[in-house]
């Protein structure tokens, strides 16, 4: 994402590890900010990519300290007029308070998480879901062009992060009961590539079953692209909204807490189709088999 933010306009970055934003700097020639509050300095635009809506807004409010030993923090080096474009799969409440926080200082904010995958965001081709004012919007999709196919403008502040969390969580659902089914088939001694090859020309197909399965738990490569444990917060965000909306909503409320689980067995690294190995030991079974 950042690659295509550098492609049409100058850019500081910062990371948390040192080095990643150093060896990213060296390759496009942005600048490597010392600190958030550096990389907000006289910024437009200052985007947030981060595991939780907690860390965005200790980001932006946290202080640090300067050279003439003062504290300051990134949201404070930011001019009036500013927006800051948050594309973490955050939480509603959060975004709001930091949309507020913000406000008093004259800066504007959309939470615009994004979706579509590590290809996606090589390619340019992520969905971005927003929330936000219209106008704030409308400045800042210059921005968020660079880097997307389809930007969706779902409401106020927080219903970009509510939209994320509940298609993740469906993302959630699909994948725990692909498992499931796919589980007890093994069971009954059907090959679960045979299984597959029939439920993805019916109408139990979804993306879980078209992809992730047949091209990373039937031949077991498992790789690493979208952590579990995110997965797991995306999916408790979902079942939250839901209780905060008096919704109810017992398959989501289940599928967060089957995630918790997985998350604290398998741990902090597990890839979150690595899910499918909670439900194989349950089960007894292995998913595995030839492709069709």
């Amino acid at each position: 994402m950042a690659r295509h933010v550098a492609a049409i306009t100058s850019l500081a970055v910062w990371n948390r590890t040192r080095s990643r934003a150093a060896q990213f700097a060296a390759e496009t020639g942005a600048r490597d900010a010392s600190s958030p509050a550096d990389a907000a300095t006289g910024a437009e635009f200052f985007i947030t990519c981060l595991p939780t809506s907690a860390e965005v807004e200790s980001v932006l409010f946290g202080p640090v300290t300067v050279g003439n030993g003062a504290l300051e923090s990134a949201a404070g080096r930011l001019a009036a007029g500013a927006i800051v474009i948050d594309c973490t799969s955050g939480d509603p409440a959060t975004s709001r308070r930091i949309a507020e926080r913000l406000a008093a200082l004259d800066v504007g904010f959309i939470d615009a998480p994004v979706s579509g995958g590590v290809v996606g965001a090589e390619q340019g081709k992520l969905t971005v879901m927003v929330g936000g004012a219209s106008k704030t919007l409308e400045r800042a999709r210059p921005i968020l062009e660079s880097f997307a196919g389809k930007i969706v403008h779902c409401g106020g502040v927080g219903t970009g992060d509510a939209v994320k969390a509940i298609n993740n969580a469906l993302l959630a659902v699909h994948v725990w009961s692909t498992a499931e089914g796919l589980a007890t088939l093994s069971k009954l001694g059907v090959d679960p590539a045979v299984a597959l090859d029939v439920i993805n020309s019916s109408s139990g197909r979804s993306n879980s079953s078209m992809n992730l399965f047949p091209e990373r738990v039937l031949n077991r490569s498992f790789p690493r692209t979208f952590r579990l444990a995110l997965l797991d917060k995306d999916a408790r965000i979902a079942a939250e909204i839901a209780e905060q909306t008096g919704t109810p909503a017992d398959i989501l409320a289940l599928t967060s807490r089957l995630f918790a689980e997985a998350h604290a067995e398998l741990g902090e690294e597990a890839d979150h189709i690595e899910a499918v190995k909670v439900v194989e030991r349950r089960a007894g079974a292995e998913i595995t088999g030839g492709t069709r």
